[in-house]
């Protein structure tokens, strides 16, 4: 029996460590006995034996196939070198027969410019080529699988379709791009997969595909094909009106939520995706707020994580339902005028074995050397952001989530571990960068072309840091030597701000700068305002629990808390549970304390927070010019003897103010002056103490005419009677009466 492949060929296949088998399988052409022969040759290790069945004529004719490797390896001889339409009948030793096409008879997918641009780094659609994609390739069915593993020997996709046995289903390797593909035709969606590689020292991998669109739910780790755009949106209105407007002069109050802790069902199971769009949705939109915020979505497999240590960075988590699903949730909030913001953890990656950590045996996706490629703290992986690849996967994983799933926000987590190389290290343990720096300049290159792809190709969303440092500019345009953010949270005032409010009344005065120094560098960045998870966790306590005094002052100490946050100048975001007192500190293993708001303290505070989300939006005073001197000035700074404040906010135009006065101790304070700007009839529109919210009713009857006397080095003046532990807040409803001649 002559043959046609060589011992090595025959043994690379067999054995399963050969980089290219569609120059051994499929289809080839070759020279037998000084004649030019076509030769079809298949390894299916589950065959006693196989057939090639030609079509001719709208008939089968069944070609029995040599075999020349007992561990599966067939071989045919065509009369003549010419490609035939073929599928392989096989039979096993059962005796069970049944028809199969040939993967390695059709031709690549990938274009030489889809891999140019991967390697360099500038492929920002490339989830549309790597990954596992449902497509037709020669009037053929199937799915084509695509994965960058380039210090690999071999890698073989598999599945329930080949038995997950690496030998059926080696990739090509695609030159020197370290891209490796193969089409499978008659595969279907929903099928789970992974891609075993052998590495270099021949160990064997299984690893979940990095690109992969859905994931099983933990504790299994297998990708599962899922076909992009087969949903249909709802929500054009929306996205046309989000994508025609500057969102930096409008009203944000964003609900950050936990999925798996907002709400659970009586038996402690996990609400789903399309739970979430009626109670989730409705709820944020009869709270007033804006946005809704989720703690990071995407694919994890440790639930104590929060979702911060992601294995599937292009798969909503299965936790809650299907992409269909998730992609449905944020059609419902944007029809409901909700934005959707999501956390994105570009920062670093788990050590799960099947996910990214040594994706090819070798430091892939992380720094080799682990003073610039692994997080002690956190015990995760760095990215290597100084590599094209890595940085094409993640910048194209932020698009991903705007294009496919219509996201309006990525807060981008933990950026300051990403802007210093000695972040979270001791002297020693870390590698200066070439000009004997701190900062890391690849992670730097890597933010700022980020967001200038995003906002190239969606103007109308926002790009949030998670930044606690003093680094410069981050929220100002790379083009002026910024980071190129929309939006910075503002850590500095949290953490002044907490330390504040959580002393007692008395002691206030003494630290009466921790409330003012905010002030001092407010539009130096974009901030936005945060008491996020982060502050009510690992023994922190929730933040009614953080308030001194007795349960009536804890309560108004929440509602003066919140008042004074939504007037300062700044973006607004809360955590979920704030905004009806929740006692308890936040456990991620259970439902919200929603029986609390049978009680009347805590209706009365979620009624509190409804309406200053309301009176927020309806105030343009108090949004439209939060990043700009010009929209904000103080009365008085300076009464720290009485815990008191005073300042105004300005509008677009600056006639449109709202005068501000907060009391931060329990004492009721009669005859109080606050200068005014005007000399009209200011109304009291907002008062934190008022009987429907729990407080005491104390205020200023409505408002009243401004007195002609100055004062704050103001022209105008108000007698104010200031309510306990409370802010009020006023507007001019009366022009300045016309001075009459003679």
């Amino acid at each position: 029996m002559a043959r046609t492949v060589s011992d090595e060929d025959l043994n690379r296949i067999v054995y399963s460590y050969h980089w290219d088998p569609f120059q051994v399988l499929g289809y080839h052409e070759a020279e037998l006995d000084g004649k030019k022969v076509g030769v079809i040759r298949a390894f299916t290790p589950e065959a006693r034996s196989a057939e090639v069945a030609v079509q001719k004529g709208g008939k089968k004719e069944y070609l029995m196939m040599d075999k020349i490797h007992d561990d599966g390896f067939f071989e045919v001889v065509l009369d003549k070198a010419e490609k035939p339409d073929y599928v392989f009948k096989l039979t096993n030793w059962e005796g069970y027969s049944w028809e199969i096409d040939d993967p390695y008879k059709y031709p690549p997918v990938l274009t030489d410019f889809d891999l140019h641009l991967f390697n360099e780094g500038n492929h920002y659609k490339v989830y549309n080529k790597l990954g596992a994609h449902v497509i037709e390739l020669e009037k053929t069915q199937g799915v084509f699988f695509a994965v960058w593993a380039p210090n690999a020997k071999r890698v073989s996709v598999v599945g329930n379709f080949n038995n997950w046995d690496g030998r059926r289903n080696p990739m090509r390797t695609r030159g020197s791009s370290g891209v490796w593909e193969l089409f499978i035709p008659h595969i279907q969606e929903g099928e789970c997969y992974k891609y075993e590689i052998k590495t270099q020292d021949d160990r064997i991998l299984e690893k979940a595909d990095p690109y992969a669109f859905r994931a099983e739910l933990r504790p299994k780790t297998a990708s599962i094909i899922y076909k992009l755009g087969s949903y249909k949106w709802n929500d054009a209105e929306y996205m046309k009106k989000r994508d025609s407007e500057s969102h930096l002069d409008k009203p944000i109050a964003v609900y950050e939520v936990h999925l798996g802790s907002w709400k659970r069902k009586g038996n402690n199971e996990f609400l789903t995706y399309r739970d979430f769009a009626d109670d989730l949705v409705n709820y944020v939109k009869y709270m007033g707020f804006t946005h809704v915020e989720l703690m990071p979505i995407a694919e994890h497999p440790f639930d104590g994580s929060w979702g911060y240590q992601v294995t599937g960075y292009y798969a909503p988590t299965s936790r809650f339902g299907t992409p269909q699903d998730f992609a449905y949730f944020v059609d419902k909030c944007h029809q409901a005028g909700i934005g959707v913001i999501v956390d994105w953890v570009p920062a670093h990656f788990p050590t799960d074995s099947f996910a990214l950590a040594q994706f090819d045996g070798t430091a892939l996706y992380e720094h080799a050397d682990p003073r610039k490629g692994f997080h002690k703290d956190w015990t995760t992986y760095i990215f290597n952001f100084g590599r094209n690849e890595v940085r094409n996967f993640l910048i194209s994983n932020a698009l991903f989530w705007l294009d496919y799933y219509h996201i309006d926000g990525l807060r981008v987590d933990a950026v300051a571990s990403m802007l210093y190389l000695d972040y979270a290290r001791k002297p020693g343990e870390w590698i200066p960068n070439e000009y004997g720096g701190n900062e890391n300049l690849e992670a730097v290159a890597f933010l700022k072309r980020l967001n200038e792809q995003v906002y190239q190709e969606h103007s109308g969303v926002l790009m949030i840091a998670e930044e606690s440092t003093a680094w410069t500019g981050v929220s100002r345009p790379t083009y002026l030597g910024g980071l190129g953010f929309g939006l910075k949270w503002n850590m500095g005032w949290m953490n002044d701000f907490l330390r504040y409010i959580e002393k007692e009344p008395i002691y206030r005065k003494y630290h009466h700068n921790s409330l003012t120094f905010s002030m001092i560098y407010a539009f130096n960045e974009n901030f936005m305002l945060v008491l996020s998870h982060d502050e009510v966790v690992h023994g922190k306590k929730s933040l009614i629990s953080k308030m001194p005094g007795d349960d009536w002052q804890k309560f108004a100490n929440l509602r003066l808390a919140l008042s004074f946050m939504y007037a300062h100048p700044g973006k607004k975001l809360n955590f979920m549970g704030t905004e009806f007192a929740q006692w308890a500190e936040w456990n991620a293993e259970q439902s919200l304390d929603w029986h609390l708001t049978q009680w009347d303290r805590h209706r009365q505070t979620q009624d509190f927070f409804k309406n200053l989300n309301r009176v927020y939006q309806e105030t343009p005073a108090l949004y439209q010019v939060d990043f700009d001197g010009r929209g904000f000035s103080w009365i008085n700074c300076n009464d720290w003897e009485s815990s008191v404040v005073s300042f105004i906010r300005r509008g677009d135009n600056p006639d449109d103010c709202v005068v501000v006065v907060a009391n931060f101790t329990p004492v009721i304070r009669h005859n109080y002056r606050v200068g005014v700007p005007k000399h009209c009839h200011w109304e009291e529109f907002f008062n934190s103490d008022a009987l429907e919210f729990g407080g005491s009713g104390v205020g200023n009857c409505g408002g009243f005419w401004s007195d002609q006397i100055g004062w704050d080095n103001q022209p105008y003046s108000l007698n104010l009677t200031l309510p306990p532990l409370a802010v009020v807040m006023f507007k001019p409803i009366y022009e300045e009466p016309k001075k009459t001649e003679g």
